[in-house]
């Protein structure tokens, strides 16, 4: 898991806002992908997003507090600074992932207590309408294709996280 930030600023008024305020959004970056992994925190880093990346639903979920303590273990102290680090703005998970898909994810978000609000957008390489209706009647917020482009991430700032 890595968490990274930028403080570079934008001509959108919505990202000029942001950064003139000091406010950096926090974005949880989930895909088992390394690549896809790397180009969303590099859009996000470039709309001045503070990003952490998982690159499964198991270390998302373990990031945000959200695993079962009787099943599995964390590493995270539950302390003010894990309380801190957990506290995202928006959750972008991949659909397709070995072992729990985003869907899945989506899922054990939307029914926590104290994570059911975070924005989740759900993206994926395949435009399958089923998938698609399936995780926005689950709580996503949006469901977008991949590649994503600097312009999906300033379309989803602007839209969620200010």
């Amino acid at each position: 898991m890595e968490t990274s930030s930028s403080s570079s600023s934008s001509s959108s008024s919505c990202m000029k806002w942001s950064c003139e305020n000091g406010y950096q959004p926090h974005v949880l970056a989930v895909d088992d992908n390394l690549v896809d992994r790397k180009l969303v925190e590099k859009l996000l880093k470039n709309s001045s997003c503070k990003v952490t990346t998982a690159e499964n639903g198991v270390s998302a979920l373990e990031f945000l507090g959200l695993l079962d303590e009787h099943n599995q273990h964390t590493n995270f102290e539950r302390s003010n600074e894990w309380q801190q680090r957990s506290k995202v703005n928006m959750i972008i998970t991949d659909y397709c992932m070995p072992g729990m898909s985003g869907y899945e994810l989506l899922k054990k978000i939307k029914r926590s207590s104290k994570m059911k609000e975070v924005p989740v957008v759900v993206v994926s390489s395949e435009n399958v309408p089923t998938r698609i209706n399936k995780c926005l009647e689950e709580g996503a917020e949006m469901f977008m294709l991949k590649p994503l482009k600097q312009s999906d991430v300033v379309k989803l700032k602007c839209q969620f996280m200010n």
